[in-house]
């Protein structure tokens, strides 16, 4: 099931559900219960099952935790905690035999643009984290996830985040989360031309920038450069994407014609 982009308080969010076929007090300690977060949780969870609590994660490989606060314990409605300034949400409801599990992330650090660039692999991931948590209610193990770059990139164009745009002073810019790869790897891929930048942070990942003065057809070069941005996200996954069709090449021109300062 699709996740959706949304907008809390001016703040990024995600939202995801699932329609479980179990009752509300089984998904609650699927989603509460070290021992079985441990089956489709990204990480291992140490929690202080209560408002205020202490809530800690440790990542596979990692000797170091990173520590959050819990702001919600409904049993068995709801379970909300912060993780790195991001607010984490569930919430279920029965639905007839079953329940409904509504997930929230909220991104809830720096600049909201920004922080929206990591919603297409932070859907992917929880695609993933919640096909293996149905799985584990099913009694069942869970699909080994393939393809991470096909299914981000999916998030990335429905969200529009693959999208330029032209700033005030006329110039054109394009911003791309490129997950965690290491800085010296993609900068090795750029071309060799001014106006790429790449930084990367201890908890948003690797982002690179592209600037440049706006040309006369500023939709075709809007669409040739983000045609460029495509095919270096995926090559930073090790896949090496075809040429834009013709069809697609005229589809993305319209939409920049249409919309000229912003994707």
């Amino acid at each position: 099931m699709s996740a959706k982009l949304l907008t809390d308080e001016e703040r990024p969010a995600l939202r995801l559900e699932r329609r479980l076929k179990h009752p509300p007090e089984q998904v609650w300690r699927a989603i509460t219960d070290p021992a079985e977060l441990e089956h489709w949780f990204p990480a291992k969870v140490d929690v202080e099952l209560r408002a205020g609590g202490a809530i800690h994660f440790t990542f596979p490989g990692e000797d170091t935790s990173t520590t959050g606060r819990v702001v919600t314990v409904d049993p068995p409605r709801e379970f909300t905690f912060v993780w790195n300034d991001d607010t984490l949400r569930w919430l279920i409801t029965p639905d007839g035999d079953g329940s409904l599990l509504e997930f929230t992330h909220t991104f809830g650090r720096g600049e909201p643009a920004i922080a929206k660039l990591a919603a297409g692999r932070t859907a992917a991931g929880w695609d993933v984290c919640l096909d293996a948590l149905d799985a584990r209610l099913s009694g069942r193990d869970a699909e080994q996830p393939g393809d991470w770059h096909a299914r981000m990139a999916s998030y990335v164009d429905e969200f529009g985040l693959g999208y330029g745009e032209v700033l005030e002073d006329g110039t054109i810019r394009f911003r791309r989360d490129l997950v965690r790869k290491p800085v010296d790897e993609v900068r090795a891929l750029l071309p060799d031309e001014p106006g790429w930048h790449v930084t990367q942070d201890p908890l948003d990942g690797t982002r690179v920038e592209f600037t440049e003065p706006q040309e006369p057809d500023v939709p075709a070069q809007l669409a040739r450069r983000h045609e460029q941005l495509d095919k270096l996200f995926a090559a930073t996954h090790g896949v090496d994407l075809p040429d834009w069709t013709p069809e697609h090449v005229e589809a993305v021109k319209k939409h920049y014609a249409q919309h000229p300062t912003q994707g």
